[in-house]
């Protein structure tokens, strides 16, 4: 039996088509679980090697599911990200008119996605949301919902019709998917990786947040998502979920997390992992004074000063 794979279920899901750019996809069973977090708890019971799901979009921004999954319970670390353009289709069962149409049911994340088309072509379609679009497409064929909006892709598997395609509101719209297994060595840097940590401060005080953001930015660390997800201990305790540039092996990266793991309550690392369709040559040099070499020279002229050699 092949090494498993876990994914936000069932088929026919953006989630399968992202996951099966991975070469190592081929390799992999493939398992359809009926949500993010049962597909991570496969992962960290052992069911399964790794779980894929979305963790981010680029018309609503993280996907508070997946970044809550990850913020709490055991551990986990991210070692791939794939990038997924996405546009919707309107699938219905064979012989449904858009006047037939009265409910219309996709993952919640959907909805701002095609909020606006939604609007100007089913003004008065009752919005319900399921578990994934493609347990939308599976409740239509149920006859429970007259249309899901779902990948085109999926109308054959669930015995649909594509009544209008190429919906969104935003163009070039993606979602990000992240591979996710338990605790390891991360891969080697690439020169094009990024990392993502969950920060908890020690105390709410003025400035806070900015000694946080500053332990990266007087490093040369770009920041690439910020987003703070509530605690669950009151209004106002908040963690803060951060995407920066670089590899934990990065000397600016590594001082970065110490400097945060010294004025934090709690750090989280969630992975170094190779930046998703961007290529070494298209990233930033470092800023002045902040590349591995400067870092070492640094290191080195206070050793010399501490031995008297200055």
């Amino acid at each position: 039996m092949p090494a498993s794979y876990a994914y936000l279920g069932p088929e026919g899901t953006f989630t399968e088509v992202a996951l099966r750019t991975l070469p190592e996809a081929a390799t992999r069973q493939l398992i359809p679980y009926v949500s993010v977090q049962s597909a991570l708890d496969a992962v960290r019971t052992g069911e399964a090697e790794a779980a894929f799901v979305p963790i981010e979009n680029s018309v609503e921004g993280g996907i508070t599911t997946t970044l809550d999954e990850l913020v709490a319970g055991t551990p986990l670390m991210i070692y791939r990200e794939v990038l997924l353009s996405i546009t919707f289709a309107l699938l219905v069962r064979p012989g449904t008119q858009l006047t037939d149409i009265k409910t219309v049911s996709a993952h919640p994340a959907a909805q701002p996605q095609v909020r606006n088309w939604l609007k100007a072509n089913l003004p008065e379609a009752a919005w319900e949301s399921a578990a994934s679009n493609a347990d939308a497409a599976r409740l239509v064929q149920e006859g429970r919902y007259d249309a899901a909006f779902a990948g085109e892709f999926a109308a054959a598997r669930y015995g649909l019709t594509a009544l209008e395609t190429e919906i969104h509101d935003a163009e070039n719209a993606q979602t990000r998917f992240v591979l996710v297994g338990r605790p390891a060595r991360p891969a080697a840097p690439t020169g094009a990786d990024k990392t993502s940590v969950v920060l908890w401060q020690r105390d709410d005080h003025p400035g806070g947040l900015r000694d946080l953001l500053g332990e990266f930015a007087t490093r040369g660390v770009n920041l690439m998502l910020l987003q703070s997800r509530p605690t669950g201990a009151g209004i106002g305790n908040y963690c803060f979920c951060i995407d920066a540039e670089g590899h934990i092996s990065d000397r600016r990266m590594a001082e970065a997390l110490m400097g945060l793991k010294r004025i934090c309550r709690e750090v989280r690392f969630l992975g170094s992992y190779p930046r998703a369709e961007v290529n070494v040559a298209d990233v930033a040099a470092p800023l002045p004074g902040t590349s591995d070499g400067e870092f070492v020279a640094a290191a080195d002229w206070v050793a010399r000063c501490q031995d008297g050699r200055f």
